[in-house]
Order: C-alpha cells, then sequence, then structure tokens
C-alpha cells in the first residue's frame, strides 16, 4: 500500500545556505526545522530529501563529504527527535556531465523514492526555496510549497499561483496538516 510523504529540498531549506556546502562544522538547520520535522515524523510522514549536489560534478567536494554532511544533519536533528529517513541527491551539472534525469526540476530521485519507500506521489508534497524544487515538486505530481529561506527570499514572487508561500518549514508543515 502506498503512502504519502513529505519531500524536502536540503540546502536553504533543512539548513541555512551555504555555498558548496560540504563541511559538516558549517551546518547549521534553519530555525524550525528540528520541530517541524519532528512533527512530521511524529504523524508518521516519512521526511525524504531529494538535492541537487552539482559540486561533486565540479570537483568541489567529495560524496564522501556529502555523506558528512548529512550525517551532521542527522545529529542536529536528533535532540528534536527527528529524523530524516531517506537522502537522494543528484550529483551531476549540465555544464560539466550533461543533462540526466535525476537533476532538479527533474522526477527521476522523486521516482527511484516512490518506488523503494511505497509512496504515493500524488498525496506528496515537495518543500523546496527555489523555484526549481517548487518545479520538481509539480513534475513529480505532488503538490508543492516555498519557504522564503535561503533563495526563496529572492525567488518567492515567482512562484506558481497554486504553490504556497510560506516564511519557514514549520509554517509548510502547518500549511500540509490543514489541507489533511
Amino acid at each position: 500500500m502506498q503512502q504519502p510523504a513529505i519531500f524536502l529540498d536540503r540546502d536553504g531549506t533543512v539548513n541555512v545556505e551555504v555555498n558548496y556546502l560540504h563541511q559538516p562544522e558549517l551546518v547549521q538547520l534553519e530555525a524550525t526545522v528540528g520541530a517541524a520535522i519532528a512533527r512530521l515524523n511524529a504523524a508518521g510522514w516519512p521526511v525524504i530529501v531529494i538535492t541537487n549536489q552539482s559540486g561533486i560534478a565540479r570537483g568541489y567536494y567529495t560524496s564522501t563529504e556529502l555523506h558528512a554532511v548529512n550525517q551532521r544533519i542527522n545529529a542536529l536533528l536528533k535532540p528534536f527527535a527527528a529524523r530524516v529517513d531517506a537522502w537522494y541527491w543528484c550529483p551531476h551539472h549540465p555544464d560539466v556531465t550533461g543533462p540526466c534525469a535525476c537533476r532538479k526540476p527533474g522526477t527521476a530521485l522523486f521516482e527511484q523514492a516512490a518506488s523503494e519507500h511505497c509512496i504515493d506521489l500524488r498525496n506528496s508534497w515537495m518543500i523546496g526555496d527555489k523555484l526549481l524544487d517548487v518545479q520538481a515538486g509539480l513534475n513529480a505530481g505532488c503538490h508543492a510549497i516555498m519557504v522564503t529561506t535561503g533563495y526563496g527570499a529572492d525567488q518567492h514572487a515567482q512562484a506558481p499561483p497554486d504553490v504556497a508561500v510560506v516564511p519557514s518549514l514549520a509554517a509548510a508543515v502547518d500549511v500540509i496538516f490543514a489541507a489533511q
């Protein structure tokens, strides 16, 4: 039986935006993220991060460094009794590796997550701070919400009219719970 999930962008949505973040000691969660993810976990929603990580293709950092950052995020979530259930990333960049289906706004990572975790994409949500995050969620058949953290501060005015724009992940969770 399929279940809905919450898909999150990583940089600028879960953690404070740092260009090409690859040093775990620089990771800081966005202000409301720990409590917001804990609410989702407690309600039984799988929380899955889908992130573009072109720094790997560009040679700025390795997949090992990416894993270390993800582990640091999990460690910072732990005091909130919160967790990310799965991590998916695109290590490509079209200028370096050519086009791929996994780079947002593509949907290959959503499809992979749906297959591996028995996810109902039509009843799932994508939350991100960039237009490409929102578009990726919509392309995958999910509902989408844009947060004004990270790049959302500059891009929110361009969000499609049917996409909620909110100031934080906590506010996005409020929108999701109100829709249930």
